[in-house]
């Protein structure tokens, strides 16, 4: 049965931890995740990829602060839509690439996204998106105080830069997105959420210096393009409950019902698991199918045969 499935991409799809930021190696870790990807148009599935944008844009930030006595720095929002328009570049020539292999001729578009939020949404007020690569604790002090960033601890991993992360309102174009999948045109859309903007009193749109959490943009362009399948990407193969304990569990396809059950208990950690569960939640409640599960495994994960699977 053919779905429409939109595949959110977690960043290490397109860089590694600790990986040197160079072209090569972002191109090659896009075109293993385009590879799989291509697997999923071939067995006949409509397809919409959205990704992850946190290392690029901190990366293009900080090209853009390093250089600001010789060239004019650019806002936040700007150096979103330069690393849209760079992923969906080498994602649409990899993914291309990839088809060719299996013998199909399906279009492949990247589309610079806005994303709609609110002015007034509290996250302006507490910073708390990492974006760029990761410091020692040191090292992020030391910049804060140069730079006047707020910077903070990324789950373990190292401290990082972190920006503001507003709530989605609406993704700009998904019309027209919907209107490409629905003539089998394989779509790039809302890279890093989606390039952030606000709607002021006339009705027109300006930029605004924020990243927008890609998980639950990716729900909101699930919803609005009306797809069938919302499938998000992490590094591990299944949603954990107890995770790291010795009685760690491993889920399969569970309920909406037991989803809400265990994010009560506050099983997922708000810095990784619980925006991609919270988002996933968000789309079986309306009745598609959720899926949490890593990039080895998409293909499985959409026929049903792997992942955490979340149904209402």
């Amino acid at each position: 049965m053919t779905e429409k499935v939109v595949i959110a991409l977690g960043g290490n799809a397109i860089l590694q931890p600790k990986q040197e930021a160079t072209y090569e190696n972002q191109r090659e870790n896009v075109r293993i995740s385009t590879e799989i990807i291509a697997k999923i148009v071939k067995n006949g599935h409509e397809v919409i990829v959205t990704h992850g944008n946190g290392p690029q844009v901190g990366n293009i930030l900080r090209q853009n602060e390093e250089a600001k006595d010789v060239v004019p720095a650019l806002p936040l929002d700007v150096c979103s839509a330069e690393s849209q328009g760079f992923i969906g570049y080498m994602m649409e020539q990899t993914l291309k690439n990839e088809l060719n292999k299996l013998g199909l001729d399906n279009q492949v578009v990247s589309m610079l996204t806005q994303t709609e939020v609110d002015r007034n949404d509290p996250a302006f007020k507490d910073p708390s998106k990492p974006i760029g690569v990761f410091y020692s604790e040191e090292e992020a002090k030391q910049l804060a105080e140069e730079k006047g960033w707020d910077v903070k601890e990324d789950a373990g991993r190292g401290w990082r830069r972190v920006v503001a992360s507003p709530n989605p309102k609406s993704i700009l174009s998904s019309e027209t997105i919907k209107m490409l999948t629905d003539n089998k045109i394989i779509v790039i859309a809302s890279g890093g959420g989606g390039i952030p903007v606000v709607r002021e009193e006339d009705g027109s749109l300006t930029g605004i210096e924020a990243v927008i959490d890609k998980d639950r943009s990716a729900f909101r362009l699930a919803k609005e393009a009306k797809a069938d399948v919302l499938m998000i990407l992490t590094d591990v193969d299944n949603v954990f409950v107890n995770y790291g304990k010795p009685d760690q569990k491993a889920l399969g396809t569970i309920t909406l019902e037991e989803a809400k059950r265990y994010a009560d208990e506050g099983q997922f950690s708000a810095g990784s698991m619980g925006p991609k569960v919270e988002a996933a939640m968000k789309f079986a409640e309306m009745g598609g199918r959720a899926i949490i599960c890593s990039l080895g495994q998409a293909d499985l994960a959409v026929e049903g045969k792997a992942g955490t699977q979340i149904k209402k």
